[in-house]
Formats: C-alpha cells, structure tokens, sequence
C-alpha cells in the first residue's frame, strides 16, 4: 500500500511546485530580480515599466518602476533614508494637494546588500502604496518602486516581498541608459499617466493596518484559501494519481 501512495504523493505535491514556481528572472543594466511570467518590463525613456501584461484588470492594480543616475552628492543611503522618513508632498493632475504617510522607513540587506526600504501610501499616486527600494553601487544610484492599490495591497504583498528578496544591483556599462548626476533619483521614476487611483474598482482589505485581520495570499496558503485552485488541483491529481493505480494493477 505504501509503495502505491508514494505516486499520489510525488504527484500533489509536483502539482503544488509547479503552481507557485510561475516566476522567471528579469535583468537590465543596473538590477535583476525574479518577476512573474504575466509581468513585461519595457524601457521607456531612462526609467523601466514593468506591468502584468496578459490581464488588463491586474494591468491597472500595480505597477514598478525602475530608475538609475549618475551618483551625484545627495545619492548616499543615509541621504535616501532621511528623504523618505518625510511625507511626499504634491499636486494631482487635477490640483489637489496630496501629502504621504509614511508607513515606515529603514535600512534593509537585500543579497547582501544594503537598501534603504520604505513604504508610504498616496506618494505617487491616489489611492495607492509605494514601496521604495534605492542603494548604491559602482558610481551610480538605484532607485526601484512596487505601487499596488490599497485595496489589493494584501493580495500583492508575497508577489512584491519575493521580488524584493530577490534583488540584486550592479552596474554593466554597455547600453546603460542612466540620467544625469544632477538630476533627484526620485523625480526621475514617473508613474505612467494611464494609472491613476480610479483604475481599480474592486473593495477588499488590502493596507497593512488590515494585515492581522485576513490571511496572507500567495504559496500554500494562497492555494488553501482559494477553493477553485486548490481543489481543482487536488482532482487533477487524483485523477492522474488513479490512473497510476490501474496500470499498476493491469501489470
């Protein structure tokens, strides 16, 4: 019996790896990180878009940002972190005034690495979180930004935290498109006009205040609270595991 219940196993738990395995690697000039199959990253101008490109809906909620100038004076962690310790004021496209809060900010070892990390919600855009990432290496400042809606804050959270763990930077010369060490690192990532706080309709618990009050989405546990994958997957490992069965009987 135990020789007929490995199969059923190797198989469930093949089914799970290939799941939550759906990630492949991004690299340009200055970072690499691990991004999912749906997300396209396209350069546009000096900084880099990356957007889920297979669903217009998921196209709308987050968005990242990648950006790298020359290193001028004001580009050290210590100057970085000081700067995103202070709420990001400015104007929408229609006038309104905007002020951040910020949710935290502090250093971070990333791939052995030192990062300055935070978080502020409403920095780039109404109605969403901006988590910011930004080192420097090699002569030149790096500045990545995950800006997600509130309301699906949660639902992105173990996308954005693998992606983060998985950072690295560096500094490869050839075709390197870089802005000028005169220029700020964090006016230089500008958020596409096209998304804006209205793109997303959906309510849900999503800002980090909500954390304790839902599970956390993503791996295992995203496959346990969503019923139509998780089951869906158990019956097509059933199925597949019962066909094992039989021919073993045949034989």
């Amino acid at each position: 019996m135990k020789q007929l219940f490995r199969p059923v196993l190797f198989v469930i738990f093949g089914l799970f790896f290939a799941i939550s395995s759906n990630a492949s690697k991004f690299a340009n000039q200055f970072v690499e990180f691990e991004l999912p199959n749906a997300w396209v990253c396209v350069l546009e101008g000096s900084e880099w878009v990356c957007q889920d490109q297979q669903n217009k809906e998921k196209k709308k909620e987050a968005i990242i940002v990648l950006a790298a100038k020359i290193q001028g004076d004001q580009d050290t962690l210590d100057q970085y972190l000081t700067y995103l310790k202070k709420p990001k004021t400015y104007k929408t496209s229609q006038g309104k005034d905007m002020v951040s809060d910020v949710r935290y900010a502090s250093d971070k070892t990333i791939q052995g690495r030192s990062w300055v990390d935070s978080l502020h919600l409403e920095s780039e855009i109404p109605g969403f979180y901006t988590r910011y990432l930004a080192t420097v290496t090699d002569g030149i400042g790096i500045l990545v930004t995950y800006s997600v809606h509130k309301n699906k804050y949660q639902e992105y959270t173990p996308v954005f935290d693998a992606m983060v763990n998985s950072l690295k930077a560096f500094r490869r010369d050839g075709g390197l498109n870089v802005a000028a060490a005169n220029s700020d690192l964090f006016k230089v990532t500008k958020i596409p006009t096209g998304i804006t706080g209205d793109t997303v309709f959906g309510v849900g618990q999503g800002a980090p205040d909500d954390e304790k009050k839902g599970a956390a989405k993503g791996g295992l546990a995203g496959l346990l609270n969503d019923p139509t994958v998780f089951y869906g997957g158990i019956g097509a490992a059933a199925l597949i595991a019962i066909s094992i069965l039989k021919r073993r009987k045949k034989k």
